[in-house]
């Protein structure tokens, strides 16, 4: 007779390897069925080319929930965290530039270059930013109440969180209403007035996100970029030892040490279901595997609308989730340098602390709403945002010695074109893109030795995500927290018994944050000892 396992986990990414890690270690016999050749999903090191290991999606982390690394011992299993000191280079069209770093003291002096108010108001804006934070941070590792069937446990939940709300002063109520309404714009607006601040900090609020710094709603995605910590320093970002695969292989050794079992480039086909629940999968190639519970760790429209018959699910149900905004407006650009750039705001191609950054070009916020304009009417940005980093700046082992590789995130680039395809546009649109960083840094160009282009397209047709979405669905505030992925199944369980979601798509939403396996984990360990599996 085949083998049965507990938990059948689809999909290899870090939501899913946390989710298998805890099952394993609460004695469950686990399965992890990944698809590619690689574990990791969007957070993975791969090598495009000899000798160069690449983070070919995700390249930075900040929001892994520091109870996963504790508890999952990560540190054993290799992974680490060179945190990003300075954090941010903006230079701008007119030679000037503005550096970010740890020492808030040099951050308000490079600040003040531009505006002694906004120096001066920095540190306040600092300290309320935390303040809104932990209130949020809280909620990450809770299973949101659910509002559609709700039960005394949801109402209980509620009433938490209502207290949790009573406790803060005026300025925090008020700071959190306004955060998850606001534009990013208008949320910075009453803090400063210069406008080389106010686009270095605006960035964090539009990445990933169909909307600009007018768009209501983004204020919000700024605050979920600050609720992360590097090596329990809250607000910071890193490069993972090894590339972003690092996070991916820590979390593959925990969940082996802990007796998962983990196979790669076996493509889960369907779900099978036996007498109105799920039983197993069955693999592209055709192999039936049994198992008790089924965990989807891909996003709910790949999950439901394809790996899941129509016939087992509500209609009503499979109407919420054909509804959700899935549809990405980014692109990653991976570069193989052979040195340095040299920046006109700051010359030197030896290794300087800006290029140690995350580095921003975009010079004001009426240039990434233009491009945000041009987006959402289907057309690739004329001049796009770019957030480009450089990792060999902190771990020279992925790249051949004295080469350099760069990442550049870009936006905005929408899935659904008004004319053309994807295919056919990347390689013409990378040009431009290249050039406008020549344009920052002349002979930027002359450096490059490879290159890999990555579409919206690629990221549905290669990594699985539906739509090129990198969250697994927009953070908009009507689809977080009990609304994720739709209303009445935020709880990680679904209309189909014994088939579960961990993924980003779920709460509380997108990043390398490992909350949604965490959280689904629990969920599922909790029916078991009940008895509703």
């Amino acid at each position: 007779m085949a083998r049965a396992w507990d938990a059948i986990v689809i999909g290899g990414g870090h939501n899913g390897l946390v989710c298998a890690a805890y099952l394993a270690r609460a004695g469950l016999d686990v399965l992890v069925l990944e698809r590619r050749g690689v574990l990791g999903g969007a957070s993975v090191t791969e090598e495009p080319w000899p000798g160069y290991r690449v983070s070919t999606l995700a390249y930075l982390c900040s929001l892994l929930q520091e109870r996963i690394i504790r508890e999952l011992e990560l540190a054993r299993f290799g992974y680490h965290v060179y945190a990003k000191d300075p954090a941010f280079f903006t230079p701008f069209p007119d030679g000037r530039h503005l550096l970010f770093w740890q020492d808030q003291r040099r951050t308000c002096e490079e600040i003040a270059r531009f505006s002694r108010r906004d120096a001066e108001a920095y540190p306040r804006y600092e300290a309320f930013l935390e303040r809104l934070a932990r209130f949020a941070e809280r909620m990450l590792l809770r299973t949101p109440p659910d509002l559609a069937r709700s039960g005394l446990r949801d109402y209980l939940e509620l009433g938490r969180l209502g207290l949790d709300f009573l406790h803060m002063d005026d300025a925090e109520r008020i700071g959190h209403l306004r955060i998850f309404t606001q534009s990013v714009a208008d949320f910075l607006a009453p803090w400063f007035e210069s406008e080389e601040v106010k686009v270095t900090l605006a960035t964090d609020g539009v990445i990933g996100t169909n909307g600009g710094p007018r768009t209501p709603g983004t204020a919000y995605v700024l605050l979920h970029h600050v609720m992360g910590k590097v090596n329990g320093h809250r607000g910071l970002w890193g490069f993972v030892r090894g590339g972003m695969g690092g996070v991916a292989a820590a979390l593959a050794g925990a969940a082996q040490a802990a007796g998962a079992t983990l196979r790669t480039e076996a493509p889960v086909a369907r779900v099978l279901v036996t007498q109105g629940r799920a039983s197993g999968v069955v693999l592209g190639n055709g192999e039936e595997i049994r198992g008790r519970i089924v965990v989807s760790g891909a996003d709910p429209k790949r999950t439901f609308l394809h790996l899941v018959e129509a016939s087992h699910l509500p209609e009503e149900f499979l109407t919420a989730v054909r509804n959700i905004r899935m549809e990405g407006c980014s692109m990653k650009i991976n570069l193989a340098l052979d040195g340095l750039p040299s920046f006109r705001a700051l010359p030197g191609s030896t290794l300087l602390p800006h290029h140690r950054t995350t580095i921003h070009l975009c010079p004001s916020i009426d240039y990434i709403e233009r491009a945000w304009d041009e987006a959402k009417y289907g057309h690739p940005s004329t001049q796009p945002m770019l957030e480009i980093t450089i990792p060999t700046s902190y771990d020279d082992s992925l790249a051949p010695p004295g080469k350099h590789i760069m990442n550049i995130f870009l936006q905005y680039t929408p899935y659904r074109l008004r004319e053309g395809n994807w295919h056919q546009l990347k390689e013409s649109y990378a040009d431009r893109v290249l050039a406008l960083v020549e344009e920052y840094a002349p002979g930027f160009r002359n450096l490059v030795l490879h290159r890999q282009v990555i579409s919206p397209l690629d990221l549905e047709e290669t990594y699985g995500l539906t739509g090129g979405n990198i969250f697994h669905g927009e953070m908009a505030v009507d689809q977080l927290f009990f609304l994720r992925p739709v209303p009445g199944w935020a709880q990680y369980r679904t209309p189909l018994r014994g088939l579960y979601l961990c993924g980003s798509g779920t709460h509380p939403g997108g990043g390398v944050m490992g909350a949604p396996g965490y959280n689904a984990a629990r969920e599922i360990l909790r029916d078991l000892r009940r008895r509703r599996v």
